[in-house]
């Protein structure tokens, strides 16, 4: 009995613990968290125009991108871990 309770207390643990690397909407590390503003006004381009439309445009893209990417590594290590117990 106690050893099936001392399974479940590892199983709980173990959920809050990657409960925790779940956290969403956090900017991304590869665009670098900086003010979408101040960047592409630092690259000369004057608000409203062309080409600072493109800049933040861009800029979207690449922090979706790299929102995905993390998604997809976070999916694939928990799916690794399910298919594969004997290895910690």
């Amino acid at each position: 009995m106690s050893a099936k309770l001392a399974q479940y207390g590892a199983i709980s643990l173990l959920a809050i613990v990657l409960s925790a690397c779940s956290a969403r909407h956090q900017n991304a590390v590869a665009v670098g968290g900086d003010d979408d503003d101040a960047v592409c006004q630092s690259r000369g381009y004057a608000q409203g125009s062309p080409e600072y439309v493109a800049c933040r445009k861009d800029r979207d893209v690449q922090r979706n991108a790299a929102t995905a990417r993390a998604d997809r590594r976070q999916r694939d290590l928990g799916e690794y871990m399910l298919n594969h117990p004997e290895r910690p």
